[in-house]
């Protein structure tokens, strides 16, 4: 039978140790962040059923989704986000829970989409769904978090754009447009068109030329609130929106008292892909050359809960895109110089069994400090053996040999200086932490 190579599936990535340490490295900043802000880790399934995500967004939803059938023949899909299985796990355990629930998640997704540059077909994102408060001081929170999420990493050049999906509606009645969801999402995707193919797109709605010009004075409504909210008060006239105005006045004040106020834009153009939004809707943009968009973002969801058969339940919360950040924080030169290289490579000269057992046990005495450490597995005579040390970068070399053993020294010798020194062998691991530091 003919051998054949299996190629990875499109859309998908291979991780090598390199890109490892960088993810495990923005991974802990963030985690660190999400902790402090009070919330928990929890993960729920790869797959639920299909049913799950077509409550939430329609029959649609499943052209985009790696839907199939199991072998009971029951309709499963991997999950393309988060959201909605935390509304199914609050709704199935957690109703009468202490609110607010606050949890978060680091893990990955899969949308069946066409791959492009910070879109691939398994991607991973970093959440947090704040469960529970249907006041200002929630949406803050999670803004405030997302903010300083970005922080951590050391991306300062990013702003988190801030809309409202009651505006939208609410702009959409003046209009007299029906179909509101429709217009959200063309509305949405305005930065993606020409301005001649937005316009011809707005009159499918039946807009004439000076509902047209309206909608351009909404997308344009973007800055601090001392700029926007002036304006935004003499476009939208109802009463509910003006409450919603005076909501967003509150929030700009609470980010003022979490000190991230800076980073934060009003933009009343977004109005955020998924249908289940319903208030506060925000996303984070950071300036890159990659040709990449959104790097993360989220809102207020307060109907979802009821969706999936709880009561009626307050949420916000937001996802960050892991695939999105990491390759503009490369490209800003924001990540540290992360060695993937062990700290110490014990060798030893000789076949003697003697010698390799002394070997591995100052191996392990060395891992038990967690000083990282390996010893030479290949049989490489000494000057190979140092060969590999240099090029793989291990900075330490521990030399045994059959005079060392029965002086009961080993030689430890500093691959980037050259240098070396006997020392005992009960004293290596102190002395090799010193060498470290």
């Amino acid at each position: 039978m003919a051998k054949q190579q299996i190629e990875r599936v499109k859309g998908t990535r291979d991780l090598l140790p390199e890109d490892m340490v960088k993810r495990r490295y923005v991974f802990e900043r963030i985690r660190e962040v999400f902790e402090v802000y009070g919330f928990k880790e929890i993960l729920t399934p790869t797959f639920e059923y299909t049913k799950l995500f077509q409550l939430r967004s329609g029959e649609e939803v499943v052209k985009q989704l790696y839907a199939f059938k199991d072998k009971g023949g029951r309709d499963v899909s991997l999950r393309p986000d988060l959201t909605s299985s935390v509304a199914r796990l609050f709704v199935n355990k957690f109703q009468n829970a202490p609110k607010p629930v606050k949890w978060y998640y680091i893990t990955n997704m899969f949308r069946y989409e066409e791959p492009q540059s910070g879109r691939l077909r398994e991607f991973w994102q970093a959440g947090v769904e704040l469960i529970g408060s249907p006041n200002i001081e929630a949406d803050a929170e999670v803004i405030a978090l997302m903010i300083e999420s970005y922080l951590s990493t050391g991306l300062k050049d990013f702003t988190l754009n801030i809309g409202d999906r009651i505006l939208l509606d609410e702009f959409a009645k003046m209009l007299g447009v029906k179909d509101d969801i429709g217009l959200m999402r063309l509305i949405d995707k305005k930065d993606k068109m020409s301005r001649e193919e937005f316009i011809e797109a707005l009159k499918d709605f039946g807009l004439n030329d000076d509902a047209i010009e309206k909608v351009f004075s909404l997308i344009e409504l973007k800055g601090k609130p001392d700029e926007v909210l002036p304006k935004a008060y003499e476009l939208f006239t109802s009463k509910e929106a003006k409450e919603e105005l005076k909501k967003i006045e509150e929030l700009f004040e609470l980010l003022k008292a979490y000190g991230v106020y800076d980073y934060a834009l009003i933009d009343f153009g977004i109005a955020r892909g998924f249908d289940y939004y319903t208030s506060i809707v925000f996303e984070a943009i950071a300036e890159n050359d990659l040709g990449i968009g959104s790097i993360g973002g989220g809102g207020r969801y307060d109907n979802l809960i009821e969706v999936f058969g709880g009561k009626p339940t307050p949420a916000t919360g937001f996802a960050i895109g892991i695939e999105r950040l990491i390759p503009i924080l490369e490209s800003k030169g924001l990540l540290p110089n992360l060695r993937l290289s062990s700290d110490v490579l014990v060798v030893y000269i000789g076949k003697e069994l003697e010698i390799k057992k002394k070997v591995i046990e100052i191996t392990q005495m060395l891992r038990k400090e967690r000083i990282k450490a390996e010893y030479e597995l290949q049989g490489r005579k000494l000057r190979k053996a140092l060969e590999y040390a240099d090029k793989v970068e291990i900075p330490l070399v521990i030399i045994l040999g059959k005079r060392d053993l029965a002086e009961g020294k080993a030689t430890i010798r500093d691959m980037i200086s050259g240098e070396q020194k006997s020392i005992e062998i009960e004293k290596i691991a102190k002395e090799v932490k010193e060498m470290l530091a």
